[in-house]
């Protein structure tokens, strides 16, 4: 990942939002690889790296003197820096927030970027509630349950949008694999999330 962008955000953002932005970067390059893997990119996808990027910027401007027209100032956010979108990355940033930018998701990095946007706010306060505070205690069924079952836990997370996950047009995929995967791409860089 380049190092340049990974120094932006950081720079940009509150720490709560950067580390948001590593979980969303590590949900979009698990699913790519899951995705990679059981042979179900179509042509018209980006390359993971852009799937990286996309998770890792597109809340960049959800900070001053951007915030109010998030996320539609990300190349201008990124300008601050000396930095660029190439026009994929942009499209799968725009796309998860389609209400707000009219881009709706269309390849499976889009639908990617749509679903586990909130989903990482979800995992990760499972992991809060746990003693350890650890995401490698944190077991799917236990973030299936809160999802399904406590809609007041993490109440800010878009469960509608994220269990759009099983749309056919989109990802297809079941929702209790889709936080597998999630779930387990974060615990890849819990320490990179403090947890």
């Amino acid at each position: 990942m380049n190092q340049e962008y990974l120094q932006a955000v950081k720079t940009q953002l509150d720490e709560k939002i950067f580390t948001h932005s590593l979980a969303l970067r590590a949900c979009m390059g698990g699913l790519y690889d899951y995705f990679s893997e059981n042979n179900l990119l179509g042509t018209d996808e980006p390359p993971k790296e852009d799937w990286l990027l996309a998770g890792l910027v597109h809340d960049i401007d959800y900070s001053e003197p951007f915030k109010a027209e998030h996320p539609a100032h990300t190349k201008e956010a990124l300008a601050k820096y000396g930095l660029d979108l190439s026009d994929s990355v942009h499209h799968i940033v725009l796309a998860h927030a389609p209400e707000l930018t009219g881009v709706k998701p269309i390849t499976k990095a889009d639908w990617s970027i749509f679903c586990a946007d909130s989903l990482t706010g979800l995992i990760m306060a499972v992991a809060y509630v746990y003693p350890s505070r650890k995401l490698a205690d944190v077991k799917v069924s236990s973030v299936l349950k809160r999802f399904l079952k406590e809609p007041k836990f993490a109440a800010g997370t878009r469960r509608d949008e994220v269990a759009m996950c099983e749309n056919p047009e989109g990802l297809g995929l079941p929702l209790e694999k889709f936080i597998d995967l999630c779930l387990t791409s974060m615990q890849k860089v819990a320490e990179d999330l403090g947890l």
